[in-house]
């Protein structure tokens, strides 16, 4: 499934340049950027994986 916002989705991108421990960076349409290791990263999508996400994505 794809974006259903009206506006845009969020964004992931890889920064080879950055060190491990900000190497993943998510960006939004409203300027916000996380960055995290592919750890944390890794960590995050096994929740989500797992459902452990959806009720903050209900909210």
């Amino acid at each position: 499934m794809g974006c259903r916002s009206v506006c845009c989705c969020p964004q992931l991108f890889v920064d080879p340049a950055a060190s491990s421990d900000r190497r993943i960076v998510i960006t939004d349409d409203f300027g916000q950027r996380v960055q995290m290791s592919a750890d944390q990263f890794a960590s995050l999508v096994e929740e989500a994986k797992a459902g452990r996400l959806d009720q903050l994505a209900a909210v």
